[in-house]
């Protein structure tokens, strides 16, 4: 039977290894589409920054109690999953705490310090799912957002009742298998009771060994499963920031988050004009290609490392003016509809043997509207609350550009602001002998 559990748990792990491998090259290579961007400079401030947000937990920890529950997931699950190393070389091995001899009276210690850590996911869990379904916060309510509705809204709660039973499997588990101990059944180890699920035991006693056997057996399977049934699940979910988080943090922008990027080619023109930079000579100037963006592919590969590592938190949606003032703005829906064009471009790279072929969709318009676009008052409100560094505004800023100077299709009134600056240097239409008439007559304070 030993040796039937250990094939079966290969042939698992090799199955779920190869999935995870070819969701990450797509994830990989979609990423990859999008334009060069060097942020390499400064590499001891990147690694501080990834350090302060993403395993500090910095910028959750604004909402200390919010804060405090997300670290207890967030460390509990990276400390909780180091037992997982255990459970493979178990399955792999035909053995059964395999680590047991090795750290000897250290190694109940260690296990009660896992499920005391599991005992805080748990809980927290259950918290974030009541304020989900019960309390009903209003940024995550697909009532109040339409961005939530179907998937989006169904995922969140999934995952948290998907951790909450893997740590009532953990601690059923210990329990069963130290009642075996008990019963000096030959396949376990005698390592002693662990912190919590000793308080368990009483559930497993006057159940005979054949039956708290299969339900250890079982509650392993089910643990070591759904461990990897989670590592594949995270690649198609918002979980995925788990992950993406560091890398994400780590390039993030070091320059104030007022500074636009303008355009290389549209600076040079405009220096040009001033007289303050010269043409090559017997150069023709460049024109590129497109001006801003349409498509995921005129985006940077950092804008699209950002669209997965949407956490879909709202935060950014709840800060946005244009969203408060009940515009169709969403700066999360806009992250989260960047991630939903990537991913139907790498389900059609899948189809084409790697290659995109175009379908006719584009990022604005079939997924992106106009009328969101423009609400944006450019204010980074969204930036300034992002808990792993996204900037919504970059995607933005690059889908108006193309629309204004690659389609000619600004609002009216933006056009006549576009000609004032041009004529006048100014947003007004009054010549600039007149742009102090409104202090005439004004007295001088005097006091």
């Amino acid at each position: 039977m030993a040796i039937i559990q250990q094939i079966l748990f290969i042939a698992v792990l090799g199955a779920v290894a190869w999935l995870a491998y070819k969701r990450v090259t797509l994830i990989r290579s979609t990423i990859l589409l999008g334009k060069p961007e060097d942020r390499t400079d400064r590499p001891a401030e990147r690694f501080a920054t990834m350090l302060r947000i993403a395993f500090g937990q910095k910028k959750m920890f604004d909402r200390p109690l919010i804060g405090l529950l997300h670290f207890a997931v967030y460390i509990g699950f990276i400390l909780i999953n180091i037992e997982v190393l255990e459970i493979v070389l178990d399955g792999m091995l035909g053995e059964h705490r395999i680590f047991a001899p090795l750290l000897g009276g250290f190694y109940s210690v260690l296990i009660g310090f896992f499920e005391l850590l599991a005992i805080g996911v748990l809980l927290a869990c259950v918290i974030f799912l009541l304020r989900r379904s019960v309390v009903k916060v209003g940024r995550l309510q697909p009532a109040r957002h339409r961005e939530m509705n179907g998937w989006p809204e169904l995922d969140g709660k999934l995952i948290l009742v998907f951790e909450i039973v893997l740590m009532i499997a953990i601690l059923t588990m210990n329990a069963a298998d130290t009642v075996l101990q008990d019963l000096g059944s030959p396949h376990y180890r005698q390592t002693g009771d662990f912190f919590f699920s000793q308080f368990l035991k009483p559930l497993f006693t006057g159940i005979s060994e054949d039956t708290l056997i299969i339900y250890e057996r079982v509650a392993w399977w089910f643990h070591i499963l759904g461990i990897f049934i989670f590592a594949i699940y995270l690649t198609y979910s918002k979980h995925l920031h788990i992950v993406l988080a560091f890398p994400n943090t780590y390039f993030s922008r070091l320059i104030p988050k007022g500074q636009m990027n303008n355009m290389p080619e549209i600076t040079s023109e405009v220096k040009m004009m001033l007289g303050l930079e010269t043409a090559p000579a017997g150069e023709a100037a460049a024109v590129p290609e497109r001006f801003g963006a349409k498509d995921v592919q005129d985006l940077s590969w950092k804008n699209l490392m950002d669209a997965y590592s949407c956490t879909e938190c709202g935060r950014c949606t709840e800060a946005c003016p244009a969203n408060i003032t009940g515009k169709k703005l969403s700066p999360r829906k806009i992250m989260m509809d960047t991630r939903d064009r990537l991913e139907d471009v790498g389900r059609n790279m899948q189809a084409n043997g790697g290659t995109f072929v175009a379908d006719g969709k584009s990022l604005i318009d079939d997924y992106i509207l106009e009328e969101e676009i423009n609400a944006c008052t450019t204010c980074n409100a969204c930036v300034q609350e992002c808990p792993v560094l996204i900037n919504p505004l970059d995607i933005i800023l690059q889908l108006r550009r193309y629309r204004i100077m690659d389609e000619s299709k600004a609002p009216a009134s933006w056009n006549m602001m576009f000609q004032n600056m041009d004529t006048n240097q100014a947003p007004w239409k009054f010549s600039q002998g007149d742009r102090f008439n409104w202090a005439a007559g004004l007295e001088p304070n005097d006091k």
